[in-house]
């Protein structure tokens, strides 16, 4: 347990769980209905609490969920069951080589009736978008996904269309070394609020797996627990989450020293300080806080950093990317209350 920087110089005794009473008014009904949806996907990814939560915050800071590990833990199943739990329009695209960049944002069509061309739009007109083992599509389509992730827009035949939100991107990726597969540039792996993994299960969750017959009949009736303004709410509540100006400092303080570090050849960039600001308030938001801590920052660090962090491969040292980040925190002390 530890006193850290709450907002507007309060100390806050901040502990891993979610307090028991909750705070009055608007966060109060935040809270209930996070509690909501991950219970909901609970119900098809079993015994991973702390994941399906990252999934969640990753929405709610309006960002991007890059989810990477082997096949068959249920990466696909985590993205339809929140998808599912939230009442909102989704598309699930599965990237192959020969996909091409209009099968993503559409294509104008000739009309003979009216003599004139009527755009198509693609399935990244959605308010979700499952991007199926998105390595396994050529460099050109995922590109295409650039402008849409950052910009919530898509241009297409000199005319930009604007995105509903919330808009979301929750793309699955096999490892790698596996064949055929491509590596995700550094531009696009930027785009990802988080990058997180689900792992193998526990024996409990497994044999209640083999209960259930797996996940598929679960996907199938589950059921929508918020809706889309429920949802916009809750966007709205997390913008509004403080960040005090130390913790700010603390952010900055945080960016610099990872890219002094020494193993390090590429840093945290100010893109990577924004979405880390971004997380932290997601996950304050989630502990029933309307303000920040570094005890959050800390709580979302590795999701939020490790896609971000480029090692040094001359430099001789076997620190892994967990490892560096782990030291860039070490490193850079905790702002205390004045």
């Amino acid at each position: 347990m530890s006193t850290d920087v709450a907002g507007d110089g309060a100390p806050s005794t901040t502990t891993p769980t979610r307090p028991a009473t909750a705070p009055t008014g608007e966060l109060r009904g935040f809270a209930d209905l996070f509690d909501a949806i991950t219970a909901n996907i609970a119900q098809v990814l079993r015994g991973k609490h702390d994941t399906i939560e990252l999934a969640v915050m990753c929405l709610l800071a309006e960002g991007h969920l890059l989810v990477e590990d082997v096949p068959g833990v249920g990466k696909t199943s985590l993205a339809k069951a929140l998808a599912a739990s939230i009442e909102c329009s989704w598309k699930r695209i599965q990237f192959t080589p020969d996909l091409l960049p209009a099968d993503l944002v559409g294509v104008s069509v000739y009309q003979r009736s009216t003599e004139t061309f009527e755009f198509q739009s693609g399935p990244l007109f959605a308010n979700v978008v499952l991007a199926d083992e998105i390595n396994r599509a050529s460099p050109k389509t995922q590109s295409a996904l650039l402008e849409a992730m950052e910009e919530r827009q898509i241009t297409a035949d000199g005319r930009s269309r604007v995105l509903d939100a919330p808009f979301m991107v929750i793309a699955t990726q096999n490892p790698i070394d596996q064949e055929g597969t491509y590596r995700l540039p550094e531009s696009q792996l930027d785009r990802f609020l988080l990058r997180i993994a689900i792992g193998y299960p526990d024996r409990a969750a497994e044999m209640e797996m083999l209960d259930a017959q797996g996940s598929a009949g679960a996907l199938r009736t589950l059921a929508p627990v918020v809706s889309l303004d429920e949802i916009l709410a809750m966007i709205d509540a997390v913008r509004r989450v403080h960040v005090a100006t130390a913790l700010k400092s603390y952010l900055v303080d945080l960016a610099e020293t990872s890219r002094r570090h020494p193993s390090i050849e590429l840093g945290l960039s100010p893109r990577a300080t924004l979405q880390l600001a971004a997380a932290a308030r997601a996950n304050a938001a989630a502990r029933g806080r309307n303000y920040a801590t570094p005890d959050d920052v800390k709580a979302v660090g590795q999701a939020t950093l490790g896609h971000r962090i480029v090692m040094r491969s001359d430099h001789g040292s076997q620190l892994s990317t967990a490892d560096a980040i782990s030291e860039v925190f070490d490193a850079v002390p905790v702002p205390v209350p004045r």
